[in-house]
């Protein structure tokens, strides 16, 4: 997953741990984790140094749709059109933990 911004705009990347995100956040792993799949569990994991987390379904896929590219209200609306019902503010809760942990950066929309 490249995490590297394109074009000419300059985003600033900022680490806001329990404040709210806005819609036009947008949000990509951090440079020292990693999404990944183990075999062992038959889940999807989230790697760091510290640790190894063992993610759900939801929190694979809004992780998979964290490039630096989508929006977080983007995110919201993708995952509507693959599940019944997507809970916007479980979604930026989630998300928020993971920036609190410095796990997910955010970059101006």
């Amino acid at each position: 997953m490249d995490t590297t911004p394109t074009g000419t705009n300059r985003t600033s990347t900022r680490n806001r741990p329990g404040a709210g995100l806005s819609g036009s956040d947008r949000p990509r792993l951090a440079r020292h984790v990693r999404l990944d799949f183990s075999r062992t569990r038959q889940r999807p994991i989230l790697l760091h140094p510290e640790a190894v987390v063992v993610l759900n379904g939801s929190g694979a896929a809004i992780l998979e749709l964290c490039d630096g590219r989508h929006t977080v209200a983007e995110i919201v609306s993708e995952l509507g059109a693959h599940y019944q019902t997507v809970p916007d503010d479980e979604v930026r809760q989630f998300l928020t933990r993971l920036v609190a942990r410095h796990w997910v950066e955010l970059s101006d929309g």
